[in-house]
């Protein structure tokens, strides 16, 4: 049985965004928002709701996503990687966590979310 989550999408492409949010619909979870940008991510996180975060590792113009990863880590708030591709290693402090490849596919997405939050 699939155990419900508040899920916070950090996507920059609304039409792979969109896609997620089909996906975790489908799975039982709600998605509570998104952001397509560090700034908007890091003001989303503040506000709070959600129980893990997936989070895009390529934003558009080079953007680093790593303050956002930072800033869940030094609030204890799990987070997934999603990379199509990602080639360089993330920083030390986030190399054990869990990266959800794109293309996604729905039977990866609950794995993922549980490799970050547990049961």
């Amino acid at each position: 049985m699939t155990f419900s989550r508040n899920i916070l999408i950090i996507e920059d492409e609304p039409l792979i965004a969109m896609m997620l949010e089909d996906f975790l619909d489908s799975l039982g979870h709600r998605v509570v928002g998104t952001a397509e940008t560090v700034l908007d991510a890091l003001t989303r996180i503040e506000e709070g709701g959600f129980d893990c975060a997936i989070i895009d590792v390529h934003l558009k113009n080079g953007e680093k996503v790593w303050p956002v990863a930072d800033r869940l880590a030094r609030q204890g708030l799990p987070f997934i990687l999603a990379t199509g591709g990602h080639i360089e290693q993330p920083p030390a402090e986030h190399a054990a966590v869990p990266v959800l490849a794109k293309p996604y596919t729905i039977d990866a997405i609950d794995p993922a979310l549980t490799a970050a939050c547990g049961r």
